[in-house]
């Protein structure tokens, strides 16, 4: 039977993916718009949870004080009387030609300044919708030519523009976080936080770096070759997921932005797997949105737009039958033991041992059979295929 989404789900989609009309590098759109109101009307007949947005995605640039809050006011309205929630919100600093240099990192101080301000201002939007996360793409912080930036300095004022944003956060009590969202390159050839990793190094440099966390996206980790089960679970580790965006890529390509599952399909397995059950030995746990940043296909019409958005829950929820089977299967606890996955739970030093213990204990190093060691068979396959025969419905 086919899984139908409810709002227990905590689906959300951003307004730029359902809203999309199709427009790429090489072709005009191919489909009309609606209004940013109409799309959350129909995600909520389809079992969403929850809708986010850029600033730009709902009001134009350049929108006065007074155009601005008859749109949120609507939307805001539109969103309540559906039971809509609104728990992530971003700002658009990559459209304009303003930000065609970067926005935080532009070398021209004075765009610098408007970014600042212009995020500032959506910061205090995203407080009022009641909002709890406020995502930052640097789509645009980045370069083509090596000689064209200074990074010390780039990433000088990225840090301040970041510890700005969280220390305005932080004033005026609104208790949002920001989660960083990394990308390795497009539009930019080269963009500054390309990675996971990349980004928690910058977060650990910032003063205000406590609310400030990660937004991984599948598809810009599997743009760098980069395993996106492994990159969020080195994020909630470090106790830094806070969003996640879902969504299919097909390896080394353009941005493709397909359905979530549509493009590699086992790691979306043990994507869906370490979100919904965890660790196998315990320890933090995703809790948040479960988001979709995917774009529509360009050969589709408006049906096709909501085919694709009901396939992106619908293709979640089959991979969470899935992967809740797989850990309850006793084969597969066996399996997990057998292959030593529970033992790395276990410290390497004893509790109670000291250095010195440890080093004149000569089990572990002088009498140690390493010959005898290197015998051991872990049994990977055997549970990864039990895994593949949970995510064919073999048994």
């Amino acid at each position: 039977m086919i899984p139908t989404p409810t709002p227990a789900d905590r689906f959300t989609f951003g307004l730029w993916t359902v809203g999309w009309p199709a427009a790429d590098p090489f072709g005009v759109a191919t489909r009309e718009t609606l209004a940013p109101w109409d799309y959350v009307t129909k995600l909520a007949e389809l079992g969403a949870w929850g809708v986010t947005f850029h600033d730009n995605d709902v009001e134009p640039f350049g929108a006065s004080d007074a155009e601005r809050e008859a749109i949120y006011t609507r939307l805001k309205k539109t969103a309540d009387e559906v039971g809509i929630s609104i728990p992530m919100v971003t700002t658009n600093t990559f459209t304009h030609p303003i930000f065609k240099d970067g926005a935080f990192t532009s070398n021209d101080r004075s765009v610098r300044r408007f970014a600042l301000r212009k995020v500032l201002r959506n910061v205090d939007k995203a407080a009022e919708l009641g909002a709890e996360t406020f995502v930052m793409w640097g789509g645009r912080e980045g370069a083509e030519y090596d000689s064209s930036k200074d990074y010390n300095a780039a990433l000088s004022r990225y840090a301040e523009g970041l510890d700005t944003v969280a220390g305005y956060i932080k004033e005026k009590g609104y208790g949002l976080r920001i989660g960083l969202e990394p990308k390795p390159n497009e539009p930019r050839g080269d963009i500054l936080l390309p990675t996971v990793g990349h980004a928690l190094g910058l977060i650990s440099r910032l003063e205000h770096g406590d609310i400030v966390g990660l937004n991984p996206e599948v598809g810009h980790e599997q743009m760098a070759n980069l395993n996106y089960t492994a990159g969020i679970a080195q994020a909630l580790w470090q106790d830094k997921l806070f969003h996640i965006d879902l969504n299919g890529q097909k390896g080394l390509k353009y941005d493709q932005d397909l359905v979530f599952g549509h493009g590699d399909l086992i790691s979306a397995f043990f994507t869906v797997d370490l979100v919904e059950n965890g660790f196998p030995s315990g320890g933090p746990k995703y809790d948040g949105p479960r988001h979709f940043d995917y774009k529509p296909s360009r050969t589709e019409g408006l049906q096709g737009v909501w085919d694709s958005a009901a396939a992106n829950m619908e293709m979640y929820l089959m991979l969470k039958e899935r992967a809740l089977a797989f850990r309850a299967d006793p084969r597969v606890q066996e399996a997990l033991t057998y292959s030593g996955v529970y033992e790395l739970a276990e410290p390497t030093l004893g509790d109670d041992e000291s250095l010195a213990d440890f080093m004149a204990d000569r089990s572990v190093f002088e009498d140690f059979d390493a010959d005898a060691a290197g015998e051991r068979n872990y049994g990977f396959v055997r549970l990864y295929q039990l895994a593949m025969q949970h995510l064919l419905g073999a048994v």
